[in-house]
């Protein structure tokens, strides 16, 4: 048999800010506020179908609170909360 080739493109990760006002925004609010979503019924979904990772974890906590530093990350962008 002739060997196959494989090839992969790793496509780098797109960075974004999220600037809050106060002390913490919810994850759900976050995803609605950085327009990754489109309405808090999709925040919930990608949320609990574990879509989201949080300071490079998956969370399945649509009210985890988010702090300035934090990062959360969905469809090849990552977010920076500031």
């Amino acid at each position: 048999m002739k060997p196959i080739k494989i090839t992969a493109k790793v496509v780098p990760m797109a960075k974004k800010q999220v600037q809050i006002t106060t002390e913490f925004i919810r994850l759900d609010a976050a995803l609605k506020l950085a327009d990754a979503v489109q309405t808090g019924g999709h925040a919930k979904i990608v949320i609990t179908e574990g879509e989201i990772k949080v300071n490079g974890e998956i969370c399945t906590q649509r009210g985890r609170k988010l702090r300035k530093g934090d990062t959360f990350s969905f469809a090849n962008t990552v977010y920076e909360i500031v």
